[in-house]
């Protein structure tokens, strides 16, 4: 064999390492990410706000149920669920089993295109060469139970954001919240909800499943100081050192997961992005981008 047809078998079989390894063991590496965010007004007690997007849950995987199920230990004075709850239908019922006593904690949640449809085959490179957003729902594919799903969240504390919003006191401190259906769907309206917060709120609070730019620079815009989105997965195959390749949407890959400020003109906002809690069923790997939930203290400071 020439010394080409070495390298190449090296970098097949490293090919072959790190897809097992993403297979096996960091997409089952499951975290609790910690950080806090300064918009809260003086005076205000904190509040820890456990943020959780893309699940893509599946009836079989019992460990991603397990740590969903744990996160009620977290002890959250406020549940943000980002959407793409479901892989397949059948899962809706230890999806409600894994959140438990965790729906009866104040919340708010807006959907995902995996609320309503279930995910397919496709090529995962894909993703690096074009989007897959698309005009409205894929008739293609698996219906989900959305509307039982809906109906299990709002029957307990959480409140519909999709293309409402709504507003929660959460330890005496008034929280407002606006929510768009899924602009990777094309199904988001901002002008349901738009214009400036309510004068006797203490808290703006933006939530949407996809963060494409035309909705968080119209939440910026409307003087909303903080905005959460999943939908990215952080990248899900990331290089060490440099980050996400790609956010699936156009949100620049810099901000493809955590904690950041995001500006539109002369306005800025703190964007918080989930990378989420699962995958793909058809593409079931991470790489340099744990699958994770993040709990956010929010404390008094600067809104600008």
């Amino acid at each position: 064999m020439n010394a080409f047809g070495k390298l190449a078998g090296r970098l097949a079989l490293a090919g072959a390492a790190c897809v097992a390894y993403g297979t096996f063991i960091e997409a089952h590496s499951f975290r609790v990410r910690r950080v806090s965010v300064p918009v809260l007004p003086a005076g205000a007690p904190r509040l820890r706000v456990l943020h959780i997007s893309d699940i893509h849950l599946a009836a079989y995987q019992k460990d991603r149920r397990e740590f969903v199920a744990a996160l009620s230990g977290l002890e959250p004075d406020l549940v943000v669920n980002t959407g793409d709850n479901l892989a397949h239908a059948d899962a809706l019922g230890p999806l409600l089993d894994a959140f438990g006593r965790m729906l009866d904690v104040p919340g708010v949640f807006a959907f995902g295109s995996n609320d309503y449809t279930a995910s397919r085959l496709s090529n995962p490179l894909g993703y690096l060469s074009s989007s897959t957003s698309r005009h409205g729902l894929h008739s293609d594919r698996e219906l989900l139970p959305t509307e039982e799903l809906r109906t299990a969240f709002t029957s307990r504390a959480w409140r519909d954001v999709t293309g409402h919003r709504a507003t929660l006191d959460v330890r005496g401190v008034r929280i407002e919240f606006r929510g768009t259906d899924d602009a990777h769907l094309h199904l988001d309206d901002y002008s349901l909800v738009a214009g400036a917060p309510a004068e006797d709120v203490d808290l703006a609070v933006g939530v949407t499943h996809a963060p494409y730019a035309r909705v968080l620079d119209a939440m910026a815009t409307d003087q909303v100081p903080l905005a959460f989105a999943g939908h990215t997965h952080g990248g899900q195959v990331c290089v060490p050192g440099w980050g996400a390749l790609t956010t699936n949407c156009d949100l620049p890959p810099a901000q493809a997961k955590g904690l950041s400020r995001y500006h539109a003109g002369d306005h800025a906002m703190w964007l918080h992005v989930s990378a989420g809690v699962g995958t793909s069923p058809f593409a079931p790997y991470r790489f340099a981008c744990p699958p994770e939930v993040t709990l956010i203290t929010l404390t008094s400071g600067s809104n600008g």
